[in-house]
C-alpha cells in the first residue's frame, strides 16, 4: 500500500547510503598504504603494522572536527575544502609527538544524505590524506532526519600514527637559548570562526561574495582557505636534525598552545614583527576593534605550526624547510621563567 510507512519515508534512504559508499570506495583506495588489509564497506578496518621498522613502536592518536567553519562552506555551497581541514586538524596534532600518520577515519552526519555533496567532502579528505601520507581506511555516514537543518552536516575525524619510543617528541629536552621556528599558516585555518562570523556577517552585514580589496579576494574565499598540513615539513627534517618540541597553533593561538610543550622553568619569548602577519588578521582587528591580546589568544596570527630546535641547527632547519617550499621564520627563543609566552 502507498500509505505504508517506510524507513525512506521517515527520512533515511539506505539506497542513497549504499550508492555513496560505492562512489567513495575507489577514491579512498587511492590513499591506501601497503598495510591496509580491508576494502571500504567492511564492518571495521584492518591495518597491519610493519613492526620490523621499530624497536619499541608507540601508537599516537588524535581526533577533531572543523567547527563553525562549516557554516562558511554551507553559505558558499563549497564542500571539498572542509575535508582537507578535517584531516589537517587531526594529523597536525599527532605530528607534534613525532608520529608518522598511518590511517584516518571520518564521521559524517547529516539530516538527509545527498551523495554528490557528501562526495565533495570525501574528495577533500582524500586530498588531505594523500598530503599527509596516510590511508583513509574507513568511516561512518549517519543520516538523522530532523537533527540538522536542511543542507547542513557535521564532520569529525580520527587519525592514528606511529613513532619509535625513543624518538617521541614531547618538549622535555627544550632548554634556555633554544630557537622557536614558526611555519606560516594559510590564514585562519579552522579556529576563531564564531568570532569571525559574528563580526563579518552579523555586525558588518557582509556576505561571502563581498570583495575585500585588502585581501584581493572575496570574503568567502579567504575564510574558506584550508588548514595547512605540516607532515611533509617534519618528514623533511626528522632524519637530519633533532626537533625538541612541536606545537600545532589552533584555538588559543601561540599563547594557548606553545606552553603545552615547555618544561618547567622555561618560557617563550616571541618577537613581534619577526614574521609577516596575513592581511585577514589586520582586517579583523581593525573593523572589529579587537585588542591585541584577544587577537593573539584567538587566532594563529599567521603561524600555523611551531618547531623548537637548538640554536646550532636552527638556521639549517629554516633553510631546508624553505627549500622544501615552506615559509618559515625564526620567531623567538626559549628563556628562563614560567610556562608562558612573552612578546617583545
Amino acid at each position: 500500500m502507498s500509505s505504508e510507512l517506510t524507513y525512506k519515508k521517515s527520512g533515511v534512504d539506505i539506497y542513497e547510503g549504499d550508492r555513496f559508499v560505492s562512489l567513495i570506495s575507489p577514491m579512498a583506495k587511492r590513499t591506501f598504504r601497503p598495510e591496509v588489509m580491508t576494502e571500504i564497506g567492511f564492518f571495521s578496518a584492518l591495518f597491519k603494522l610493519d613492526l620490523t621498522r621499530y624497536k619499541e613502536p608507540v601508537l599516537v592518536s588524535g581526533t577533531d572536527g572543523v567547527g563553525t567553519k562549516l557554516k562558511i562552506a554551507f553559505m558558499m555551497d563549497r564542500h571539498d575544502i572542509i575535508g582537507i581541514d578535517l584531516v589537517a586538524m587531526c594529523v597536525n596534532d599527532i605530528l607534534t609527538a613525532g608520529a608518522e600518520p598511518l590511517f584516518f577515519l571520518d564521521y559524517l552526519a547529516t539530516g538527509k544524505l545527498h551523495a554528490e555533496k557528501a562526495l565533495k567532502v570525501i574528495e577533500g579528505i582524500v586530498k588531505g590524506c594523500k598530503e599527509a601520507g596516510c590511508s583513509l581506511i574507513g568511516g561512518e555516514t549517519a543520516e538523522m532526519p530532523g537533527f540538522y537543518p536542511e543542507g547542513e552536516y557535521d564532520v569529525a575525524g580520527f587519525s592514528v600514527g606511529i613513532v619509535e619510543k625513543e624518538k617521541i617528541i614531547n618538549g622535555s629536552s627544550i632548554r634556555e637559548g633554544d630557537v622557536i621556528i614558526g611555519l606560516a599558516s594559510n590564514g585562519l585555518h579552522s579556529n576563531g570562526y564564531s568570532l569571525v562570523r559574528r563580526l563579518f556577517f552579523n555586525l558588518k552585514k557582509m556576505g561571502v561574495d563581498t570583495y575585500i580589496p585588502d585581501l584581493g579576494t572575496t570574503l568567502g574565499e579567504e575564510l574558506l582557505r584550508p588548514t595547512r598540513i605540516y607532515v611533509k615539513a617534519f618528514m623533511t627534517l626528522r632524519d637530519n636534525f633533532e626537533i625538541k618540541g612541536m606545537a600545532h597553533i589552533t584555538g588559543g593561538g601561540i599563547p594557548g598552545n606553545l606552553p603545552r610543550i615547555l618544561p618547567e622553568g622555561t618560557g617563550a619569548n616571541i618577537r613581534i614583527g619577526s614574521w609577516p602577519v596575513p592581511p585577514i588578521f589586520d582586517l579583523i582587528k581593525k573593523i572589529g576593534n579587537i585588542a591585541d591580546e584577544e587577537m593573539k589568544r584567538t587566532f594563529n596570527m599567521g603561524i600555523g605550526y611551531i618547531m623548537v630546535a637548538s640554536e646550532e641547527v636552527s638556521e639549517r632547519v629554516v633553510s631546508l624547510l624553505n627549500a622544501a617550499g615552506y615559509k618559515v621564520f625564526i620567531i623567538g627563543n626559549i628563556e628562563k621563567g614560567g610556562k608562558g609566552v612573552r612578546y617583545s
